[in-house]
């Protein structure tokens, strides 16, 4: 199966899982430099020697988070969304466009969400580290719903078939509503809606429609 994916689709989820085997052979601790934490410096134990281990934002972080994940249903449900989603777009866009979406899009969740833990520490929240591809997933869902409105996709809880724009209208909006009310704790919602709003905004720039105009608009974009 993974030798009819497109190439980057395809080395995306092998390195996902790739990455999966290392935190369950290594354990979460090895990785915290990788994870993404809030601007600050927290501490994260004592080492053999007695010294302090502490954690904190880095800048690689916003990209390496992607590519962690807290459990086996985490990664399943990330990476059945890139493949469903990512391997159409794609073929659509090409290598080089596509990479630069998804990249835009994880890059810009972690974004959002090194501001909203940042903010939820400095008013004395605990400090918490985000992992997890779902920022680019959204991204990913977004562009497929703009690209293909109208084409219906069907939902694995509840086995609901649908189109792909009322997918995202529906997937945004409870996002947005569990973010708000801090429902379903433990979930970065609003790294999610970054994912989008970048995605969105990226595809905007291409088509050189609002709030970028811009002559020629270079859409559909060349592979």
């Amino acid at each position: 199966m993974l030798n009819n994916l497109p190439p980057i689709t395809r080395t995306l989820l092998i390195v996902n899982g790739l990455v999966f085997l290392l935190q369950l052979a290594l354990g979460n601790p090895a990785f915290y430099n990788f994870m993404l934490w809030p601007l600050g410096d927290y501490a994260a134990g004592v080492a053999a020697d007695g010294a302090r281990l502490s954690v904190g934002f880095l800048p690689w972080q916003v990209v390496s988070y992607g590519f962690l994940h807290g459990g086996f249903a985490h990664l399943l449900f990330n990476m059945l969304a890139l493949f469903m989603f990512g391997s159409r777009l794609e073929y659509t866009w090409g290598q080089r466009r596509y990479l630069v979406y998804y990249f835009t899009c994880v890059i810009g969740a972690g974004l959002i969400q090194l501001l909203v833990a940042t903010y939820a520490v400095s008013q004395g929240a605990g400090p918490y580290p985000t992992i997890g591809a779902s920022g680019g997933v959204f991204g990913l869902l977004l562009a497929y719903g703009m690209l293909f409105p109208n084409e219906r996709v069907m939902l694995l809880f509840p086995p609901i078939p649908m189109k792909a724009r009322t997918l995202v209208i529906v997937f945004g909006a409870l996002t947005l509503l569990m973010g708000i009310t801090g429902t379903a704790a433990g979930i970065a919602h609003f790294a999610h809606l970054g994912g989008m709003l970048f995605g969105f905004g990226l595809i905007q720039y291409w088509r050189g429609r609002w709030p970028f105009r811009r002559r020629g608009g270079g859409w559909p974009p060349r592979r």
